[in-house]
């Protein structure tokens, strides 16, 4: 009995949150690990453009409800979804377009291009900051929970109770669906194929009469998507604030590079091993312990190896142990 306690409080702190957030972060690197294979820089803008999606979601989810509408036992977020994912396409095409492009067609160094992410970055940052304040945003709506703590314990007969918010189930079946829909294109599709093609040599792909602008704005606009996804996902899940969005920017960036950047198996393997990692070393494993341990050996403190305050500091560290001994990541992705 003690050791079935012992696994339900190990899901309920450290698998299922971990899960949840893993396959945020695994959305989140999608996109940085596309604009590095088709576009050949690394994207520092990638997380305020999360927070943009965001922004925009969270001001029609908003009108719905002063309207009256809702999704009954789902978030009303989900309706505006589509909104936000049109919005930040709008928007990072207008970058591309006014930004990008330039240094493009003068063949800049990737250097350039990540210095001009950067100055992007710190634009929209602001700019979501003037629109939606820098405070911290609640947006969700519907059921909380799937299954209550109180419920799982009079189901099972358990001292600890499993509760599942039904964001954290969200999460996971939404980002199941994005990540199969995003391999179906570029496996079978005649666009998927052309990006790939660009991605693996340029050249050669326009040799062959692929468009390298098309290609562009469908990266742009897939990204925008995965983006989009990733930060309403992080913000149902657990608030929505724009600084936060710009911290989000190390684990997904370590999660890209530590998978392998270019390679979208790497970016997915790598977001659920930054999310376990942080996860575990930042939680109190008191609880566990205690079940699992005799008596006389429970401990007295909470057997926390770090703080959660120092939670992307795990991520850091991975990322350099990674960039010091297998710098292409674990999927064998482009070295940078």
């Amino acid at each position: 009995m003690d050791f079935l306690n012992a696994l339900v409080a190990f899901a309920n702190f450290v698998l299922v949150p971990a899960t949840a957030y893993g396959a945020q972060l695994a959305l989140g690197a999608l996109g940085v690990t596309l604009i590095y294979a088709v576009l050949r820089f690394s994207n520092f803008a990638h997380g305020d453009t999360m927070a943009f999606g965001t922004m925009v979601t969270i001001l029609v989810t908003w009108a719905l409800q002063a309207a009256g509408v809702s999704f009954g036992p789902l978030p009303t977020a989900l309706l505006a979804l589509p909104f936000g994912i049109a919005g930040t396409a709008l928007m990072v095409l207008g970058t591309d377009r006014l930004v990008y492009r330039f240094y493009r067609q003068q063949r800049a160094k990737p250097v350039i291009l990540v210095i001009v992410s950067m100055g992007v970055m710190f634009i929209l940052n602001g700019i979501v900051r003037i629109i939606i304040g820098p405070g911290e945003q609640n947006f969700a709506d519907g059921e909380r929970f799937i299954v209550t703590a109180g419920e799982f314990r009079k189901m099972t007969g358990l001292s600890e109770g499993l509760a599942i918010r039904s964001t954290q189930g969200l999460t996971i079946v939404t980002a199941v669906i994005v990540v199969a829909l995003l391999f179906w294109f570029l496996t079978y599709t005649r666009t998927g194929k052309s990006m790939r093609a660009f991605s693996d040599n340029e050249d050669l792909a326009l040799l062959s009469g692929i468009n390298p602008e098309r290609v562009v704005a469908i990266t742009w606009i897939i990204v925008a998507a995965l983006a989009t996804i990733a930060g309403v996902l992080y913000g149902l899940d657990k608030s929505f604030k724009p600084f936060t969005y710009f911290q989000l920017l190390l684990p997904i960036f370590a999660s890209a590079i530590v998978g392998g950047i270019g390679s979208p198996l790497g970016a997915i393997a790598g977001g659920f091993l930054i999310a376990y990692s942080e996860v575990m070393v930042t939680y109190a494993w008191k609880k566990v312990l205690t079940y699992t341990l005799p008596d006389n050996l429970a401990p007295d403190g909470l057997v926390q190896l770090l703080s959660t305050d120092y939670k992307f500091a795990v991520s850091f560290v991975i990322l350099v142990i990674v960039l010091l001994f297998r710098p292409t990541g674990l999927f064998r992705g482009k070295s940078i």
